[in-house]
C-alpha cells in the first residue's frame, strides 16, 4: 500500500512539475528569463542539484554553449563549450537521442568542461541528457544531475526530463520565428518610411528626373515597384526622354546601390567590336589585343548594366547575348574559360521591337528575355505640364554654370509649352541652352526663341511649305476639321499667327462599306478608298527616305514628308484629304493648331 502511494506521489509532483513549466513558458517570448525561472522549477521539483539547456552558438558552427542553468556559477557556466559529437552533450545534439549516465565517474566519454559535475564524496552523481528537438531539427539538449539515493529512478528522471524539453524546444522555435517576423517587419516599415520621405505630398519622385504629370508618376511608380527586384527591365520610349536617367533611378534604387553602374550604346560600336566591349578579350586575340582586358559585363560584376539601343544589334550578336542572358556566363573574345557573373540588365530602346520580330529583324526568344518588366517612357508632347519645371531646371543649372541671373517671361513659356518637341527633353534641354547664351539681358522673351524668327533647326529639318499649304486650303481639298501644324509643333512663324490656316471640317465621309484591310479597292477616280479601320496602301513616294511599314509609321513619315500638310500626305498615301483624317483619329496623331 505504501508502494502505490509513493507512486501515486511521485506522478502528481510530475504532473505538477509540467504544469508549472508550461505556465512559465507561456508568460513570456523572452526564453533567457523563462528557460533559468523553468530550470528553477524543475530543479526544486525533483530535488536535482544542477541542471542546464546547452544550444548552439549565435555565431554559427557546430559549436555547443550553455544558454541556461542553474546550480554554476558564471565562470562555470563560460567554461561550458562543446563540439557537435563530442562528449555526452556532444553525441546526444548529433544523434538526437538521450543518454542517461548512472555514475559519472565510471563513464569514459563524460568531459566535465564546467567542473562542476564531476565526482564529489562517495556518493555517486547520474547525469541525464535529452534533446530538445521539433519536427525539422535539434535545437538544444536539456542536461540535469542528481545524487543516487535509494529513492532515484532515473527512468522516470528521463521520461520527464523528455516532456520539458520538447516545451522548451517548442518555445525556442516560436522565439526564432517571431525574432525573424519583427526583424522583416522593422525593415519593411524602414523602406516604406524612406519612400515617404522623399516625397512629403504624397507624390513619388527621383533624383536627377523632373516629372509631375500623371504620366510621369506613373513611370516613378513602376521605378519604385521594379527597382528592388532582380527583374531585367527594358525602357521604352522616343529618343530623348531620359531612358538613361531612368536606368540609373532603378539602380540607385536597388539593393545593388553601391556596386558599378556600366552603361554601354549598342549602336555605337560595330558587331565585332561590341562583343569585346562587353565580353572582353584575351592577349594576342586580334591584331592589337596586347593584353588581357575585362569586358563591361565582367566591370559590372554585382550591379547594373545598361544596353541602351538594345533594338540595333545585328542578328548574330544576338544569338551571343541570347546565351549570356540565359546560362550568366560569357567567354572572352580568343578564351576558352567560362566566366560567370551576377549582374542586373536594364535595356532601353526606342524602336518598335514587336514589329521587329515579325519581319523577323529581331530574335523572339531574345525579346522574351528582355521585355521582363516594359516601362514606357511617354514624349514631352504627352506630358506638357513638365515643360514648366524642366525649363526652370535648365536655366537654373546655366546660371549656376555662366554666373548669370535669367528668367523666363510668362509670354516666352507660353511659347516653349506649345512646341511639339519632336527630340523631348534633349531637344528643349538644347533650345533653352541656345538661346540662353544668344539672349542680352537677364530676361527671356518670347522673340528670343529662333522659331519666332523663323530660324529653328528643328523647322529646318521639317520644313513647313506655306504656300503648298495656302494653294491646298484655296483647292478645297479639306484638312478633316484640323488645323495646319508646322512640322515639329514650334509656334507659328509670324506670317501664319494673323490668318491663321484653319479650314472648315467637311461633312461627314458616307459609309465606305466593308473592304478587304489587306488589299484596299481602288474607285473609279483611281484613288484607292479606305475605311477607319482598314490598312493604309504603301505610299509611292517622290521624297527621301524611305515609308515603313507599319501603319501609324506611315502616317507619321508621310506627315513628315509633307511638312504635316494633309493634302500633300494624302497624295502621297494615294487616299483622300478625309480618309486621312480618319486615320489620324483612329491613331491618335496629335496635329497641332497654330
Amino acid at each position: 500500500m505504501s508502494s502505490r502511494t509513493a507512486l501515486s506521489e511521485r506522478y502528481q509532483v510530475q504532473l505538477s512539475t509540467v504544469y508549472e513549466v508550461c505556465r512559465v513558458l507561456g508568460a513570456s517570448l523572452d526564453i533567457a528569463r523563462t528557460f533559468r525561472v523553468a530550470l528553477n522549477t524543475l530543479a526544486s521539483q525533483l530535488g536535482l542539484q544542477r541542471a542546464m539547456v546547452v544550444m548552439p552558438a549565435e555565431d554559427g558552427g557546430n559549436l555547443l554553449r550553455i544558454h541556461s542553468w542553474v546550480g554554476l556559477d558564471r565562470e562555470q557556466a563560460a567554461r561550458g563549450h562543446w563540439r557537435s559529437g563530442e562528449g555526452v552533450i556532444g553525441r546526444v545534439y548529433a544523434s538526437g537521442m538521450a543518454a542517461v549516465v548512472p555514475d559519472v565517474q565510471e563513464s569514459p566519454e563524460f568531459l566535465d568542461r564546467t567542473g562542476a559535475f564531476g565526482a564529489r564524496g562517495d556518493r555517486p552523481l547520474a547525469f541525464v541528457v535529452v534533446p530538445m528537438k521539433t519536427e525539422r531539427a535539434t535545437v538544444g539538449v536539456l542536461a540535469a544531475q542528481r545524487v543516487m539515493d535509494d529513492g532515484a529512478r532515473l527512468t522516470d528522471d528521463q521520461r520527464l526530463l523528455t516532456m520539458v524539453a520538447t516545451l522548451l524546444a517548442q518555445s525556442a522555435a516560436l522565439h526564432v520565428a517571431v525574432a525573424e517576423e519583427h526583424s522583416r517587419l522593422l525593415q519593411e516599415t524602414t523602406r516604406l518610411q524612406k519612400a515617404l520621405a522623399r516625397e512629403p505630398r504624397g507624390r513619388l519622385a527621383i533624383d536627377n528626373v523632373i516629372g509631375e504629370s500623371r504620366a510621369m508618376q506613373q513611370v516613378f511608380t513602376e521605378v519604385h515597384q521594379a527597382a528592388p527586384s532582380r527583374a531585367t527591365v527594358l525602357l521604352r520610349g522616343e529618343s530623348g526622354t531620359g531612358k538613361e536617367a531612368i536606368a540609373r533611378a532603378i539602380h540607385f534604387l536597388s539593393p545593388r546601390k553601391d556596386a558599378p553602374f556600366i552603361k554601354v550604346n549598342c549602336a555605337a560600336l560595330t558587331e565585332s567590336l561590341l562583343e569585346s566591349e562587353l565580353f572582353g578579350h584575351e592577349r594576342g586575340a586580334f591584331t592589337g589585343a596586347v593584353g588581357e582586358r575585362k569586358g563591361r559585363f565582367e566591370l559590372a560584376h554585382g550591379g547594373t548594366l545598361f544596353l541602351d539601343e538594345i533594338g540595333d544589334i545585328s542578328p548574330g550578336f544576338q544569338a551571343k547575348l541570347l546565351r549570356v542572358l540565359q546560362e550568366r556566363e560569357f567567354e572572352r573574345v580568343g578564351g576558352s574559360k567560362a566566366v560567370k557573373v551576377d549582374v542586373r540588365l536594364i535595356c532601353a530602346t526606342n524602336r518598335d521591337l514587336e514589329k521587329m520580330v515579325q519581319r523577323g529583324e529581331y530574335r523572339a526568344d531574345l525579346y522574351y528575355r528582355i521585355n521582363v518588366v516594359s516601362i514606357f517612357l511617354p514624349p514631352l508632347r504627352e506630358r506638357r505640364s513638365d515643360i514648366p519645371p524642366l525649363v526652370n531646371h535648365f536655366i537654373e543649372r546655366f546660371n549656376q554654370e555662366n554666373r548669370r541671373q535669367l528668367k523666363v517671361t510668362p509670354e516666352a513659356m507660353k511659347v516653349l509649352t506649345s512646341c511639339y518637341w519632336p527630340g523631348n527633353v534633349r531637344e528643349l534641354e538644347n533650345c533653352i541652352e541656345r538661346t540662353a547664351t544668344m539672349v542680352q539681358g537677364d530676361l527671356i522673351r518670347d522673340l528670343a526663341f529662333p522659331c519666332r524668327n523663323n530660324r529653328c533647326l528643328t523647322q529646318t529639318l521639317h520644313f513647313l511649305d506655306k504656300a503648298d499649304a495656302v494653294a491646298a486650303a484655296a483647292a478645297g481639298n479639306g484638312f478633316n476639321g484640323h488645323v495646319l501644324a508646322p512640322t515639329n509643333g514650334h509656334a507659328a512663324p509670324p506670317a501664319a499667327a494673323d490668318g491663321g490656316w484653319s479650314v472648315p471640317a467637311p461633312a461627314p465621309a458616307p459609309p465606305l462599306g466593308d473592304l478587304d484591310a489587306g488589299a484596299p479597292a481602288p474607285a473609279a477616280d483611281g484613288v484607292t478608298r479606305i475605311g477607319p479601320t482598314q490598312q493604309l496602301p504603301p505610299p509611292v513616294s517622290r521624297l527621301a527616305g524611305t515609308a515603313p511599314d507599319g501603319e501609324r509609321e506611315r502616317l507619321i513619315w508621310a506627315m513628315e514628308q509633307c511638312g504635316w500638310v494633309q493634302a500633300k500626305a494624302a497624295r502621297l498615301l494615294r487616299i483622300t484629304p478625309r480618309q486621312l483624317g480618319y486615320a489620324l483619329q483612329k491613331h491618335r496623331i496629335e496635329v497641332r493648331k497654330l
